[in-house]
């Protein structure tokens, strides 16, 4: 078994992308400037964005902190066209989830699509889906940059994804199809109506499981040499450690792990990728080369 190791090839990435914002200042050229913004009080949250922010730090990119406690949708609404507007900012993400009284919907699709660079816009979900230029939803591009950085195979495999979410399993089911490579895999998108599930999971050369249910996937769900991506995080109570709980993912770890050929840890496993990925989309808004190759 081999760990999937995203946190460090994610600190590779992230070392590759600060050499090109280096060169990018040596030239006095325009260092990729990515906005975040943060709404409410959810704990997770604050932990993500800061997460973010760290590695925009890190590899060199201008970032921008616009947090609000509490805000109406009108208010938020203006301050996304003016971010819009403006043309040092290259890429913006509204942490997710949003306060029950503001629309995701109308939050996302406020946004210009070449500055979503968590590529939730209908824009960029149909640009996608017909395998043209634009920005991927961040998760679903850190885990096929995670399996072409480990060579792993996906043409002619069956590729079963659990959870079909429009951030995470819906987007990879559609990448994973396509002609390309990390792709031309055959894939089964499963959900919480899937009746069976076990049957299908046993049949998975590449295994996703992306619900953010914990430990859901057990060792006899799960085909002997498969290559297994847990995406799931969930917050489990434990007093032997200081903050007083554990990170588990989807996927029992210590059974699941023996029956593997690969498989992610968490936490360390497609988190750091989910950033890395953000970076990655934010340096193309800032080349200008999402929409500018058809």
């Amino acid at each position: 078994m081999i760990l999937l190791n995203g946190k460090a090839t994610a600190a590779t990435i992230r070392e590759k992308l600060s050499q090109q914002v280096h060169a990018v200042q040596v030239s006095g050229g325009k260092v990729p400037h990515l906005a975040v913004m943060l709404i409410g009080n959810d704990p997770a949250s604050h932990t993500y964005v800061n997460a973010k922010l760290k590695a925009c730090q890190e590899v060199g990119f201008r970032s921008t902190l616009i947090q609000h406690a509490t805000i109406q949708e009108a208010d938020l609404l203006r301050h996304i066209e003016h971010i819009n507007n403006d043309s040092t900012i290259d890429g913006l993400v509204v942490q997710l989830p949003l306060p029950p009284h503001i629309s995701v919907q109308k939050v996302i699709h406020h946004m210009k699509p070449e500055k979503d660079v968590d590529g939730f816009h209908a824009l960029n979900c149909g640009r996608m889906a017909r395998n043209l230029p634009a920005h991927v939803p961040a998760t679903p591009l850190g885990i096929l940059t995670l399996l072409a950085h480990y060579q792993i195979e996906t043409r002619g495999k069956h590729c079963v994804i659990v959870g079909r979410s429009h951030t995470v399993g819906a987007p990879l089911s559609i990448l994973m199809s396509q002609d390309s490579y990390p792709g031309n895999a055959t894939v089964t998108l499963c959900h919480s109506h899937t009746q069976h599930l076990d049957e299908f999971t046993r049949q998975a050369d590449i295994l996703v499981a992306a619900v953010g249910k914990s430990r859901l996937i057990t060792a006899s769900m799960v085909k002997a040499g498969a290559v297994v991506i847990d995406v799931g995080i969930t917050r489990e109570p434990d007093k032997t450690r200081k903050l007083g709980y554990r990170l588990q993912g989807d996927v029992d770890f210590v059974q699941v792990a023996p029956r593997c050929s690969y498989i992610t840890p968490v936490p360390g496993g497609v988190g750091p990728m989910t950033i890395a990925a953000l970076l990655l989309n934010t340096l193309r808004a800032a080349q200008s080369k999402v929409y500018t190759s058809d």
